[in-house]
């Protein structure tokens, strides 16, 4: 079982989305579920990444060659993976994993998130999405996607696809139950 985390390369500006970071790949470790992630030592991916180790958990970086001095490669993960792309490391980054859990970041972290929601929303796959709102940073985005049902350009089971939450253990719990996980 692993789930593949999207969150910054940057720290951002409130402690919160750190300590938010750590805890996620500490819980994941704890449950016993790898992490798939960008493969990055820096921002809340190596935050991320270090507290599953810390625990003992497993780790997938995936990361392409164009970004490995850029997001600073993790150096010691359970796997890194150097691919040529971004458009193979999100294939690959999906094709090993069983869900999708997103924490604060940038464009990229948004774009990772609406490129699986999307190809869930086709019928693509049927992995669950998490949408961890850590100190109301997606809370806009939250409301924006529920305009998009209102709408009329999203169907109300395609929003629902997208499981939202503050606390990052009972969310992990409510995706890791919709993958069919033992908690």
């Amino acid at each position: 079982m692993r789930i593949c985390v999207f969150c910054g390369s940057r720290a951002g500006t409130d402690p919160a989305y750190l300590a938010a970071a750590v805890a996620v790949g500490r819980i994941l470790a704890e449950r016993g579920v790898g992490i798939v992630y960008g493969g990055g030592r820096v921002g809340l991916m190596g935050a991320v990444a270090d507290a599953a180790l810390a625990a003992g958990g497993e780790v997938i970086g995936i990361i392409p060659h164009a970004l490995v001095a850029r997001e600073v490669a993790h150096a010691g993960l359970t796997e890194l993976r150097v691919v040529d792309s971004m458009h193979e490391r999100k294939a690959l980054m999906a094709e090993l994993s069983d869900a999708f859990l997103t924490l604060p970041g940038g464009f990229g972290t948004l774009e990772e998130l609406f490129e699986v929601v999307t190809w869930r929303q086709l019928g693509i796959y049927d992995k669950p999405i998490g949408l961890l709102d850590v100190a109301g940073y997606f809370t806009s985005l939250i409301r924006f996607c529920d305009e998009t049902v209102a709408a009329d350009f999203v169907r109300p089971h395609d929003r629902a696809a997208m499981r939202t939450g503050t606390d990052p253990a009972e969310l992990i719990d409510r995706v890791l139950a919709e993958v069919g996980a033992p908690r």
